[in-house]
């Protein structure tokens, strides 16, 4: 019997490819760079639109509270420069420090309740039925799209003093001292319905947000719990709260930031009334400098606004970085 052999190949075995190429295994420089950049690149967009709609007015806002502006100036289109003159004023007075303090209490009684009652209002949207939680959650949409003048429009209407409708209620409750009560002649009872209906806007943001948080819980977790004698509040302690601390500190920060900058409301409600009694940072900036026609002033106002706001965020976030770190160190 005959074998057949084939001639080999005159070449090497194995055919080497450049390098650099395909199947070379080695990796692209530039392809490397490419993919390097691309979260960059994918970001800029995003950067750029805030630098030209946020930190463009912020530099014109700084810049504006070095100038001596008033309606003369304008005019005149005369550029008047004084310096840090504005700020000292602002600073030594004793109306901005009254203001600020009322500013920040306002916020924290307001941060508070949204976040006790949103909080209740989100475990209740995780025990009810599909009905009864689709039904709730459209009117927490509702009220959460509501546009800001509209809703305040409507809460006017409510405490109104002649026609309201909290007053006939009151009145016909047995309180006949508040059939004719003026809502807005005195600071705390304007206080009292603002903050009614800020909370009343971003209960639905907390609610929403941790119903959403509950159902990333898994179930298991409870079943474990009850195997272990733990009853509903032992279950909310060690199960249900870890899971939600991230979401309730993420959703505590921006509703401080949010209701520190509450202009509309209580500006839309009474101006900062009575007698400038109900004013917060935002409503002061905006009076003392477009109301009372001193640009400057209402420019460093805003600016040192955004200063304690930047503060007060800062020193929240480093507490709860804080607890963050210990609850790690502890588990471990």
């Amino acid at each position: 019997m005959t074998v057949q052999t084939e001639r080999p190949p005159s070449g090497p075995a194995d055919v080497r490819k450049t390098a650099g190429g395909a199947g070379s295994g080695r990796p692209n420089p530039r392809a490397s760079r490419i993919g390097a950049l691309a979260p960059y690149l994918l970001l800029l967009p995003a950067v750029a639109a805030t630098v030209l709609l946020l930190g463009w007015p912020l530099l014109k806002d700084l810049l504006l509270s070095f100038q001596n502006l008033n309606m003369a100036q304008l005019i005149q289109h005369v550029t008047e420069w004084n310096g840090v003159d504005n700020y000292t004023e602002v600073l030594t007075g004793e109306d901005f420090w009254r203001v600020t303090l009322r500013s920040i209490v306002f916020t924290a009684v307001n941060v508070a309740l949204t976040m006790l009652l949103g909080g209740l209002v989100g475990l209740l949207l995780a025990r009810l039925g599909k009905r009864m939680r689709f039904t709730l959650m459209i009117g927490l949409v509702l009220a959460w799209a509501m546009p800001v003048v509209a809703a305040t429009t409507v809460y006017q209407w409510l405490f109104a003093q002649r026609f309201g409708v909290v007053n006939w209620v009151l009145d016909k409750l047995g309180w006949h001292s508040m059939a004719d009560y003026s809502w807005t002649s005195d600071q705390m009872s304007t206080f009292f319905v603002v903050t009614v209906l800020i909370v009343w806007m971003s209960i639905p943001f907390v609610a929403i947000n941790l119903y959403a948080a509950t159902t990333t819980i898994p179930g298991e977790l409870y079943e474990a719990a009850s195997l272990d004698g733990a009853g509903v509040w032992k279950s909310f302690l060690t199960v249900t709260l870890p899971f939600l601390r991230p979401f309730l500190y993420a959703t505590t920060f921006l509703e401080i930031i949010w209701i520190f900058k509450a202009f509309v409301q209580v500006y839309t409600f009474n101006q900062g009334g009575p007698d400038r009694l109900t004013e917060i940072l935002p409503v002061y900036a905006y009076i003392e400098g477009v109301g009372n026609q001193h640009y400057g002033m209402g420019a460093a106002i805003a600016f040192l606004t955004i200063l304690i706001m930047v503060g007060l965020t800062a020193y929240y976030l480093r507490i709860v970085l804080k607890q963050e770190k210990e609850e790690e160190e502890a588990g471990l």
